[in-house]
């Protein structure tokens, strides 16, 4: 079956259409062209979609897009049938003056057009996709006639031309995000966010216009070994709300059904566990419940407690900044129960793999199909199969798609929005990033403590963030440097990975874990990612030196580097800075008049 998926999946071009979204006074946003057709049997400006693609042109034209002159718009759909993957879409907006118009049509009768060129992918480069989109809508709107199209139907055939056989690798994957600008907004917090999808937690990003939103989180995911290249293929398997409503038996409910099940579950373990997420139950970290009766021994039950209730008045500058001795106690804590915390899902030996991961033909750079979890994966088993089985990844959702945060066949996803209503509701997210104001909001106290930066995460965090303020200056010079590049940058976050995953296997994992944060790699070895991953033994792993990179006794620099941490991130720590500040003015003023 995966050998006849590769073929299907060969014979597919890259770039699968280009579309043309417009915005009708009477009718919202509408598909005006495609090419080719999206529907094969209608012409190229009939306007039909398929149902699995009903919200296309509400993703491709974002919700107020009309406050700004342009925008673009990183965006998933789901695939149309088992032989696809992920559809990767990116969009181009602009609006033009009517009056500017060398040809109006009549159905134009307001002061502005508002349009969109888009492009349906089946490679992830978004960065690439969107600077030869951006030259060619420039050109479309420039016509001044929208019904010169001929521009368009050369772009798909330039673009496949020139896509076709390139590989996913190299910097062309990564155009356009920058570790850099984001570890400089977002400084240490930048590490929580990278624990937080390891977690597989409800994730939500805010902020606007959307190409800032789509920026944050897709440089996020690029700290992922692997994860922008093969880790996204299965993050979009998600129905429309109105093929959910329909039961087997209506007429368009067995299309979108079908696409909805990824197809490695034929190919993947299932267990008690995987089958509570799958119909909805809380993601992992579990509260204890379901995790008994999955497990048979009952060993992690009581690893995790129920999260007590969530208080209103809790802020990040609780759980950002925790004092050693807090973290140290957990540590202590959790080691007596360490035992019992291995997942006994794919084996009741703990530690001894089902398989043995077959080794890359193409030497250290090369990727095989993974045994278990159905994606593309390097000799260490990366990327983790973080957005699978019902966990996405939508770096736009439009408001129409709502129904997914509830949605109970979605077990958890990492998805950036612009409407303030998607923030409202705070409690269909775990956590909710401000990334205008660098703010990672949290209510539940017990995965603020799951979260809590260790000090040797502390030290990592300065260490990217010295590098990055120092060498700011001459990387933008010469473009020559390497330390504190955003090439450097992601190999820190894969040598934290690998040494991760590492010391999970050796023997004195206890310890070596404790760096890391015993609460969250207690959490993080019952999730779906982990346990895949372990389930397969990876020869290269042995190259891998155990133990965070940043481990070492406490000094008073550590101790300094923490009251740093709590005075610039904490609410009580801003307060007390400020009012620092206004006294010191103050005194130099007084001084002056005396």
């Amino acid at each position: 079956m995966e050998a006849q998926r590769g073929r299907e999946d060969v014979k597919l071009p890259p770039v699968l259409h280009i579309v043309v979204v417009g915005f009708h006074h009477k009718k919202g946003c509408q598909v005006e062209f495609s090419y080719p057709p999206l529907l094969p049997d209608e012409s190229h400006d009939s306007g039909g979609l398929p149902e699995q693609w009903r919200y296309l042109p509400f993703l491709a034209l974002p919700d107020g897009a009309h406050n700004y002159q342009e925008d673009t718009v990183y965006f998933h759909l789901p695939p149309l049938s088992a032989e696809m993957k992920c559809v990767y879409g990116v969009s181009c907006y602009r609006q033009i003056e009517a009056k500017a118009l060398k040809v109006r049509l009549a159905d134009v009768t307001r002061e502005t057009v508002q349009k969109s060129v888009c492009v349906l992918s089946r490679v992830p480069l978004y960065g690439l996709l969107q600077a030869k989109l951006q030259l060619i809508t420039h050109a479309y709107f420039e016509e001044k006639d929208f019904s010169q199209i001929d521009i368009l139907k050369e772009l798909y055939e330039h673009m496949n031309g020139s896509l076709r056989g390139s590989t996913l690798e190299g910097s062309q994957v990564y155009l356009g995000l920058s570790p850099r600008d984001l570890i400089l907004h977002f400084r240490h917090k930048v590490l929580i966010l990278f624990k937080l999808i390891l977690l597989e937690k409800k994730v939500l990003f805010y902020v606007s216009p959307v190409n800032r939103l789509v920026g944050a989180l897709m440089t996020v995911l690029s700290l992922f070994p692997g994860m922008i290249e093969h880790g996204l293929a299965d993050s979009s398997h998600y129905r429309p709300k109105s093929s959910l409503s329909e039961e087997p038996g209506g007429g368009g409910a067995e299309p979108a059904a079908a696409v909805t099940t990824p197809s490695i579950e034929e190919f993947v373990s299932v267990s008690a566990t995987d089958i509570a997420e799958l119909v909805g139950e809380e993601p992992p970290p579990p509260t204890g419940e379901g995790e008994g009766e999955g497990e048979g021994e009952g060993g992690d039950g009581h690893l995790l407690k129920p999260p007590s209730r969530p208080s209103p008045d809790s802020s990040e500058s609780d759980w950002e900044t925790l004092d050693p001795s807090v973290l140290e106690e957990a540590a202590v804590a959790a080691g007596g129960e360490k035992g019992a915390e291995h997942p006994e899902t794919f084996d009741p030996e703990p530690g001894i793999p089902i398989t043995s991961q077959p080794q890359a033909v193409g030497g250290q750079g090369g990727v095989v199909q993974g045994l278990v979890s159905g994606l593309e994966e390097d000799r260490y088993g990366l990327p983790l199969p973080v957005f699978t089985k019902g966990y996405l990844c939508l770096p736009y959702m439009a408001l129409q798609q709502h129904h997914l945060l509830s949605d109970v066949t979605v077990r958890g996803f990492v998805a950036g929005a612009t409407n303030i209503l998607f923030r409202q509701q705070r409690h269909l997210s775990d956590a909710i990033v401000d990334v205008e104001e660098a703010r990672i909001q949290i209510q539940d106290p017990e995965l603020r403590r799951l979260l809590a930066l260790t000090t040797a995460d502390l030290r990592f965090a300065d260490y990217l963030l010295k590098h990055v303020t120092e060498n700011r200056e001459d990387v933008f010079l010469d473009g020559t440097g390497w330390e504190g590049g955003d090439e450097w940058i992601r190999a820190q976050f894969t040598l934290y990975l690998h040494t991760l995953l590492s010391s999970t296997l050796h023997q004195d994992s206890e310890r070596l874990l404790a760096d890391y944060g015993a609460p969250f790699t207690a959490a993080w070895k019952i999730t779906h990612n982990y346990r895949v991953w372990q389930s397969n033994r990876h020869q290269a792993m042995t190259e891998i030196t155990p133990g965070h990179p940043f481990q070492g006794q406490y000094s008073v620099a550590d101790v300094k580097l923490r009251l740093s941490h709590s005075v610039q991130n904490s609410e009580r720590g801003k307060k007390i800075g400020n009012a620092m500040m206004s006294t010191s003015r103050n005194v130099v003023q007084t001084g002056k008049a005396v």
